[in-house]
């Protein structure tokens, strides 16, 4: 599991690991049934305060992101629905495009060439598949 932890964010760091763990098990990085690292491996792979792994999983477990196996570890579940995965994937997809348009509208760039700078960037991606 690869994390990436940004200090100058002002997100707070338990949000940015409970954020990437969601989107790297919506993107299938993840598997159902997989075992995440422990908070201490964790920890030491950020080098942040294990208390601070601790609460992203516990609040990651309570939401039912990831299921506990006392004595064993944290694994992904594997009853995630397909339906509410590609819910989830469309929500977090829809906030990065907010973002950007947000970045763009700031930028007093016109509707216009957002579109077309939006459609460039497909069209890039489409070619390199």
């Amino acid at each position: 599991m690869l994390l990436t932890i940004d200090h100058h964010s002002g997100v707070p760091i338990y949000r940015q690991i409970i954020d990437q763990v969601h989107e790297q098990i919506l993107a299938g990085l993840l598997k159902e049934g997989e075992q995440l690292n422990t908070v201490r491996e964790l920890a030491e792979q950020l080098a942040i305060n294990p208390m601070t792994v601790s609460k992203a999983y516990s609040m990651m477990e309570t939401q039912g992101v990831l299921e506990r196996r006392r004595g064993i570890g944290l694994f992904v579940p594997k009853n995630i629905h397909s339906r509410e995965k590609e819910q989830k994937k469309e929500a977090i997809i829809e906030a990065l495009l907010s973002k950007a348009i947000t970045t763009a509208m700031q930028f007093r760039l016109s509707k216009e060439k957002t579109e077309k700078i939006f459609n460039k960037c497909l069209q890039k991606l489409d070619r390199g598949r």
